[in-house]
């Protein structure tokens, strides 16, 4: 009898632990159920929509973010570079390209949280498309990295991961038809501090 309470408490244990790891890496991981990946960015289109899959549901209740409609706009996240490597604050970075068409997007870099990272600054690790120059085929190229540089310049500090968030705001990207042509900016890396 008490083999038999054992091996049933070991495989509720086993059954709890399990069960709770795998959601949490499902809530976690950026390339979960209903994620569309284009080049290095993840999004989730049909977040804060009736036709939300559970995980999605689930992940914006964790977080307590305040999930765009369709019709609002789609955020994209990037936690790894174009050589595959993940992004860290200590690196410097170039984001280049075009962006697709929107009335507004924002450019931050993140923390695990998926956070503004603290940079202990007066200027935050943010830029808004009103504020960049482009070149003159209508593209930007951006420079990310802890000491300044010429032209647009995205701070970050610190050490340890670190995500891009690029949200793009009253977009036709939105809608699913939209989604199959687009094309979003690379994220190349240019070195990092010892």
């Amino acid at each position: 009898m008490l083999k038999n309470a054992f091996l049933t408490l070991l495989s509720l244990a086993i059954a709890i632990v399990g069960g709770g790891g795998s959601v949490w890496y499902a809530l976690k991981v950026q390339d979960g159920v209903g994620a569309i990946r284009i080049g290095q960015w993840t999004a989730f289109p049909d977040i804060g929509t009736p036709s939300a899959d559970p995980y999605s549901k689930a992940r914006v209740a964790r977080e307590g973010v305040l999930a765009l409609g369709r019709a609002e706009g789609l955020s994209f996240v990037a936690e790894r570079d174009t050589g595959g490597g993940e992004l860290k604050r200590e690196c410097t970075y170039t984001i280049e390209g075009g962006f697709p068409t929107a009335r507004f997007w924002t450019l931050y870099a993140a923390d695990q949280s998926l956070g503004v990272v603290e940079t202990g600054k007066p200027r935050l690790a943010a830029l808004q498309s009103y504020g960049v120059m482009r070149q003159p085929d209508n593209s930007v190229i951006i420079s990310a990295g802890r000491h300044p540089m010429p032209g647009n310049w995205l701070l970050t500090d610190g050490f340890g991961r670190m995500y891009f968030v690029l949200t793009f705001y009253d977009t036709p990207i939105a809608s699913s038809t939209g989604l199959s042509d687009v094309s979003l900016p690379r994220i190349v890396k240019v070195g990092c501090d010892a």
